[in-house]
């Protein structure tokens, strides 16, 4: 117990401690390069804090749990909106630019939207079940490199976007963002093994565990990134790591996973992709409504949060 307990504690030392230079790391960069907050974001920040779910995917795949990495997919990217967006805008309320608002969400909606297709097709052909093939693994792939092609194209800072953070050298910028990507794999992994195994200890059940400890500890360094971006007042790095990261777990990791081994799709899942876009959609309206219009402001994080411990239940219920 003991043990468990001073892992998890490290664990989450870990993660703040990565968070904070995986951030420092890429603003560094950023303005080095005068390579915009947002294409950041969407990218390095992104693919660092989504390399649990990466990991846990393959290794999923390797071990023939289509449905673990299928769901973990579609459930850290709910989380991503709800937990994760939600927290990093109770700590700062977030400004949304309008390019982002109408282009970069627009993107997440589409990649979720062709994985609706992709694992539905049995409705478009002769199969005899639901699966994500190599073909559309290959699909989603291809939708990935449109997105960081994409993202090249607004790579481009504007003036003085960088003026509140360091310009490390080089090598430094590199080591931080390393070190940072590397302690929040290592944090997550330990908070999400030591929370499992005191869990266990107490009695609670495997379902509980399954749904709230690890959900959420995979989604743990997206958390504690945009978070620590959103307190650092920088919104392009919280926003483009949520965004950026359901592109990569829709998109890549699952294109990866698909190509590894075809993955077998529950049509349950159906109903917590709705979810997503229901999520999605009431980003949408927050950003576009409220005092002040293209924010997302305290008590709206709030409701996310909120929303996101309602489908916790949901799921408990459906069981």
């Amino acid at each position: 117990m003991l043990a468990n307990l001073t892992l998890l504690i490290l664990g989450f030392i870990f993660l703040i401690k990565g968070a904070g230079f995986l951030v420092d790391g890429a603003s560094s960069l950023a303005k080095k390069f005068k390579i915009s907050n947002l294409a950041i974001g969407l990218t390095i920040v992104a693919f660092g804090t989504s390399l649990p779910e990466l990991i846990v995917n393959i290794l999923s795949n390797f071990k023939n749990s289509a449905d673990l990495a299928i769901g973990n997919a579609i459930g850290a990217n709910i989380s991503n909106i709800l937990l994760v967006g939600g927290i990093a805008a109770i700590v700062y309320p977030i400004k949304i630019k309008s390019n982002t608002t109408w282009r970069e969400i627009p993107l997440g909606l589409l990649a979720i939207a062709i994985l609706i297709i992709l694992a539905n097709n049995l409705l478009l052909n002769s199969g005899d079940s639901l699966a994500i093939s190599r073909w559309d693994g290959i699909i989603l792939l291809g939708f990935f490199l449109i997105f960081i092609y994409y993202t090249l194209g607004i790579a481009k800072a504007k003036k003085n976007e960088h003026s509140d953070f360091t310009e490390h050298r080089l090598p430094l910028s590199l080591a931080y963002i390393v070190i940072g990507i590397v302690g929040l794999c290592i944090g997550g992994n330990w908070v999400v093994g030591s929370a499992t195994s005191l869990a266990k200890s107490l009695g609670v059940s495997q379902a509980l565990i399954g749904l709230t400890v690890i959900s959420i500890g995979s989604t743990l360094p997206e958390i504690i990134t945009s978070a620590t971006a959103a307190f650092k007042k920088n919104a392009d790095f919280a926003v483009g790591n949520i965004i950026g990261s359901i592109i990569f777990n829709t998109s890549f990791i699952l294109g990866v996973s698909a190509l590894i081994r075809p993955l077998a799709f529950n049509a349950q899942l159906n109903i917590d992709i709705t979810v997503l876009i229901i999520a999605t959609f009431v980003l949408f309206y927050f950003v576009l409504t409220g005092k002040r219009k293209g924010h997302i402001e305290r008590y709206e994080g709030i409701g996310l949060v909120c929303a996101y411990l309602i489908y916790l239940v949901f799921l408990l219920w459906r069981g």
